[in-house]
């Protein structure tokens, strides 16, 4: 097991796994280390679904597909895909996603749910789109990405099945009150991300006020 700090500077994202499977007993235990992640008044509104099934992650994936070729279009065009003020009715752009293209062999695919009744939403009821109720699930799923980098694997957090919960709801039997919060894919990385690039404190931290001095001055 590496010490926290390791693995908090050294979790990247891995979207290419070998063939060396990820047995469910690990799984398990990554997912009983994940649940002692925060959540607002400890009401742990996360569900998982280990998605085993190949028919099913087929379906899946045709399902993020059209995501991915729209997010790829809006890309192209410099801007950040599906964020305020991006463009829209773009002409999707069909090129190969190897992550969806190879779901079927992923070694684990697990989709995350947040049972909406359960997360106080604290920004509910402002004038654009709500974004604190992430509080109570996200945590979660860094910490199933966490524990299994502990286990020297590898994986990578995905938003795009969200796009499509309508359509992916009946594959999933997902609950009425509940929302898909991610798609997780692990397994043993081809390659360890660990020389991670971000960007330096003074580059995001203030004081006192967003528009402060820097906080490192």
């Amino acid at each position: 097991m590496i010490d926290i700090l390791t693995a908090i500077r050294t979790t990247g994202a891995a979207r290419a796994f070998t063939d060396e499977p990820v047995d469910d007993a690990t799984v398990r235990d990554i997912l009983d280390d994940a649940r002692f992640a925060p959540s607002g008044g400890n009401r742990q509104p996360w569900r998982v679904a280990v998605v085993a099934d190949r028919t099913l992650r087929a379906e899946l994936a045709a399902l993020m597909r059209p995501v991915w070729a729209e997010y790829v279009a809006i890309s192209s065009t410099g801007a950040t895909p599906f964020a305020l003020g991006s463009p829209n009715g773009l002409d999707p752009v069909d090129v190969p996603n190897p992550l969806l293209d190879a779901i079927a062999d992923v070694p684990v695919v697990l989709a995350i749910a947040a049972d909406r009744r359960r997360i106080a939403l604290m920004d509910g009821d402002l004038d654009r789109p709500a974004m604190t109720g992430g509080a109570s699930v996200y945590p979660f799923c860094w910490n199933l990405l966490l524990a299994a980098r502990a286990r020297d694997l590898g994986g990578v957090m995905t938003t795009f099945l969200s796009r499509a919960e309508p359509a992916a709801r009946p594959l999933l039997g997902l609950p009425d009150d509940h929302v898909l919060a991610a798609t997780i894919f692990l397994g043993h990385p081809v390659q360890q991300p660990t020389k991670l690039r971000r960007a330096s404190v003074n580059s995001f931290a203030t004081l006192n006020r967003f528009d402060g001095d820097s906080f490192d001055g």
